[in-house]
């Protein structure tokens, strides 16, 4: 009986929160004959009688499957909540919370330029500068883009600020050439750089690449390709990467999905420096991400790069990322899937890993993070390589070297490192948002393209308590078939 009580006081405890939350749809008569039962149960003198007769009439509609009700509910529940993933705000994500919060973002694009952190914060990308919008994802010509396509929005010489009018995949035939001062911003569309050439930003600064999904890309070349309005030249066969830098500056690439390139996922080389990819959904690749050229090219060594907020995700094999002579912050990573390494390097790079979650592979021998190459104990131990507050998970270990001591790192330290602990928080939306909201997008009176939209949908009152009435609801009918198998009577 005991239990039989517990059982109907929870029932008749759920029914009445869901006629308190519905109450201006609901009768005072029927929310006060709720409030009457409820009371009389406390007391001990139960007002609802379930007769026999009742009993078999709603035996006739048993819950077959009481499970699935549940979960139908927290799909419900969850479908709500990604309505709201563009303003996902207080996450600990330094840059979503920085422009997430703004329901009206849209009507200022270009505050995304000051949410960077890290080595390249100070890439403004196309920030003061007009709207591009790409209306076009053809590329025909090369050298000669057509207006209102991709290509030929990053060439000019001006800063433009490059969004997209509606969703789109956009086949390169050769490499991207970008100009200095221009962000790729791909918020409100689902756009896609694939099945071609992709991104090369070589000898140009300020470059910010937004929310984009850059994948299945193959080598191009042997061909003119035209950089400025003033200049094309003969580009020999490229690497196939997914995003190449070469000796560029400044340079920022956020919330992009990258994956199934033919070289690199993310490559910067030849003195590249003052770079942070964060918020990025690596997955299905084999050598991710390279961070300088090669062992004998010095100038690497000014190379600064901040790798933060990203899911190392399913498919990876290395080099997540692989560092030549610079300095490198590895911070707040999460790390689901390697095959061989996580982390890797050689000459003499300085590694500060701090914040990151790994979690090694079932496989025994390849649940080290970091991996050594081409040097032996001896030069490798003086290496400056720290981890500090990573998350070991499934015997993931962490293999330090050269000086313990943080001024020996202060060239690698560009950003204040959270728990280990809100990693999985703080990436839970790398890469694309997938979030779309409807605008418009018109010309105003000083020939500066202008985006308006109209504002996020927030769940109203009403909205939320339908959801939270449907759920304490089915929540009562799983109870009931419950109490009913076990022949209760509320």
């Amino acid at each position: 009986m005991a239990k039989q009580s517990q059982l109907c006081y929870l029932i008749l405890f759920a029914e009445l929160i869901c006629l308190q939350i519905l109450a201006p749809k609901c009768s005072a008569e029927k929310t006060q004959g709720m409030m009457d039962s409820f009371m009389g149960f406390l007391r001990g003198r139960p007002t609802i009688q379930v007769t026999e007769q009742t009993q078999q009439q709603n035996s006739s509609f048993p819950v077959e499957a009481p499970d699935e009700v549940v979960k139908m509910v927290q799909k419900s529940i969850n479908d709500s909540r990604r309505q709201l993933s563009y303003l996902s705000c207080g996450t600990g994500n330094p840059i979503d919370d920085c422009w997430r919060c703004e329901p009206n973002w849209q009507m200022n694009r270009q505050r995304l330029a000051d949410c960077a952190i890290g080595f390249g914060r100070d890439a403004i990308g196309g920030k003061n500068g007009r709207y591009y919008v790409v209306t076009d994802s053809s590329d025909e010509d090369a050298v000669n883009p057509k207006p209102g396509t991709l290509r030929h929005a990053v060439i000019q010489d001006e800063p433009l600020w490059i969004i997209f009018q509606s969703d789109m995949v956009i086949q390169l035939k050769e490499e991207l050439m970008m100009n200095s001062f221009k962000t790729i911003d791909g918020r409100g569309a689902d756009v896609h750089i694939a099945h071609g050439a992709c991104i090369t930003i070589q000898f140009v600064t300020n470059i910010i690449i937004h929310g984009v999904s850059i994948h299945d890309c193959f080598q191009a070349g042997n061909a003119m390709v035209r950089n400025t309005p003033e200049h094309y030249g003969w580009r020999t066969v490229s690497d196939g990467d997914g995003i190449s830098i070469f000796g560029g500056r400044y340079i920022w690439i956020d919330h992009c999905s990258l994956s199934n390139c033919k070289d690199g996922l993310i490559d910067a080389i030849m003195g590249s420096t003052a770079i942070t990819i964060s918020n990025n959904y690596f997955t299905h690749h084999d050598k991710v991400m390279l961070l300088g050229h090669s062992d004998s090219y010095v100038g690497d060594a000014i190379m600064q790069v901040t790798i933060a907020f990203n899911y190392f995700g399913e498919g990876l094999m290395q080099r997540m990322p692989r560092c030549r002579h610079g300095y490198f912050h590895i911070v707040n990573n999460h790390y689901s899937h390697w095959e061989m390494y996580a982390i890797g390097g050689s000459a003499n790079p300085t590694i500060n890993s701090e914040g990151n979650r790994f979690i090694a592979p079932d496989n025994a021998n390849a649940k080290q993070v970091t991996k050594r190459l081409n040097a032996v104990d001896e030069e490798w131990m003086r290496w400056n390589w720290r981890s500090a507050g990573d998350l070991m998970v499934n015997g993931a270990f962490f293999v330090p070297s050269g000086a313990g001591t943080g001024n020996n790192y202060a060239l690698a330290s560009s950003v204040g490192a959270k728990s280990a602990f809100l990693v999985k928080t703080i990436t839970e939306d790398a890469g694309v948002l997938q979030s779309r909201t409807h605008s418009s997008r018109s010309n105003d009176n000083t020939g500066r393209m202008s985006v308006s939209a109209a504002p996020m949908s927030i769940l109203s009152a009403a909205h939320s308590h339908q959801i939270i009435y449907f759920f304490l609801c089915a929540l009562c009918y799983v109870l009931t078939a419950f109490g009913r198998n076990f022949g209760f009577n509320c």
